[in-house]
């Protein structure tokens, strides 16, 4: 989800067999798969939002990848993860500063997920057999609201980090100023603004898929924690 998934230009590639192998960012996924000249197999990641929160634009976008993957002859499997845990990179600079970390839906917990997780989703798909025209939604093992998030960055600094809680119009502002005035709508909704079950519910794909637990968010934090100091 761009918060759950956030945009970005990271792709991850790899070869075995002979055969290529591509997971892509859904904004450069088009742009990709023709570069790469319809490589053999396709792993976008696309956003849980596109089965939880079909109406919003950037769910529509994702959904428009995704189709076209399907109708491009390759094999594919698509990627749909939950808010990744490294959005919580966005409260660096207020927790380096000592400034409280200002936030809507403070309390509202959602299943975040590693991306490392993603990534390792990503590399089973794309290089054991049994992933082809599969969809996986993928989140983390637990729910974890902001106010948890941050008492965990709190723990791994040693030291207290406030937080305060803002409400939506206040929050709507500076992320419009970032994204445009719809796609932080539809963040401020996937964060706690429009709730449902599907948008809830804790998944156990990732050890499905890849024999492994997925990873909490005290874990991303460790391995992070210097993003913070």
């Amino acid at each position: 989800m761009g918060l759950a998934g956030g945009p970005g230009r990271a792709r991850l590639r790899g070869r075995r067999g002979g055969v290529r192998q591509r997971a892509v960012l859904p904004q450069l996924a088009a742009r990709g798969v023709a570069a790469a000249g319809r490589p053999d197999r396709a792993a976008p990641v696309s956003s849980m939002s596109v089965q939880t929160h079909p109406h919003l634009g950037p769910a529509r976008e994702n959904l428009a990848v995704e189709e076209l993957l399907r109708d491009s002859g390759m094999a594919w499997t698509v990627l749909r993860p939950t808010q990744f845990a490294s959005n919580a990179l966005w409260w660096a600079a207020a927790i380096r500063e000592g400034r409280p970390v200002r936030v809507p839906y403070a309390d509202t917990a959602l299943p975040t997920i590693h991306p490392a997780d993603i990534a390792a989703v990503a590399r089973v798909a794309l290089t054991e057999p049994g992933h082809r025209g599969r969809t996986y939604a993928l989140t983390g093992p637990e729910r974890v609201t902001p106010r948890q998030q941050v008492a965990s960055i709190a723990t791994a600094l040693g030291r207290e980090v406030p937080i305060e809680e803002i409400g939506r119009e206040e929050a709507h502002g500076p992320l419009s100023a970032v994204m445009g005035a719809e796609s932080a709508a539809a963040v401020l909704d996937l964060m706690g603004g429009d709730l449902n079950e599907e948008l809830l519910r804790v998944r156990d794909t990732v050890a499905t898929v890849t024999g492994t637990p997925a990873r909490p968010f005290e874990q991303w934090v460790v391995e992070n924690v210097a993003a913070f100091r």
